[in-house]
């Protein structure tokens, strides 16, 4: 049996990863085998290249050189750790993945939703989620939250609010366009709320 693969998306701040950890941990104390990993990193060349993306100033780098470091990271992330992972029957939860890279530097950056799509065919084909939940608040509470949680790795948080805006109507926007793989859960409630509502979309969607 293939495993499943469920990642989280949405803006800086959140909880992807709280809620990443919680669902696994969930999985693996009801007998399942899981791998919780992340975007960009989970390889060892991945996790190299991540660096180069978290970090520095805010401009750094242009969209595009954006998305082809993400892409090139993701393609080392999917053939080093997901995809043997699926084969084997491990499900994967994943912090992140190909929507933030349609959303930050597609829809935010500039580039288009056709030139991320083929990106994305080039790197892994069309290998998908088969659950994706994004966990959505306001920009402004969520770059809040982002800041107390702590220091560097903060270069896409220093972008600014009305960057962090668009961000936000981006990841509604692809949801709404994959609502067969996405489920946008409110992510400004308590982290137990939000971890229910969680359970209840993998339960619903893909009866684990």
């Amino acid at each position: 049996m293939t495993g499943k693969f469920i990642t989280f998306e949405g803006g800086e701040g959140t909880g992807k990863s709280t809620q990443a950890r919680l669902l696994a941990s969930h999985l693996e104390q009801s007998g399942m085998q899981v791998v919780l990993t992340r975007e960009p990193g989970g390889a060892p060349g991945a996790e190299v290249i991540r660096d180069l993306l978290v970090n520095g100033e805010p401009d750094r780098w242009s969209p595009m050189a954006e998305a082809l470091l993400f892409n090139a990271a993701r393609v080392e992330h999917w053939r080093q750790c997901i995809e043997p992972a699926l084969k084997s029957g491990t499900h994967v939860v994943c912090d992140r993945f190909a929507d933030s890279t349609m959303a930050y530097q597609g829809y935010v950056g500039g580039l288009t939703r056709e030139a991320m799509a083929q990106l994305h065919w080039l790197a892994l084909g069309d290998a998908r989620p088969d659950l994706t939940l994004i966990l959505d608040m306001p920009a402004e509470a969520g770059l809040e939250r982002a800041a107390n949680r702590r220091e560097g790795e903060n270069r896409f948080e220093l972008k600014g609010e009305a960057f962090h805006a668009k961000l936000r109507e981006a990841f509604l926007d692809i949801a709404r366009r994959e609502s067969n793989r996405c489920v946008v859960i409110d992510a400004a409630r308590a982290m137990d709320q939000v971890h229910s509502e969680v359970l209840t979309a993998v339960h619903t969607r893909l009866g684990i």
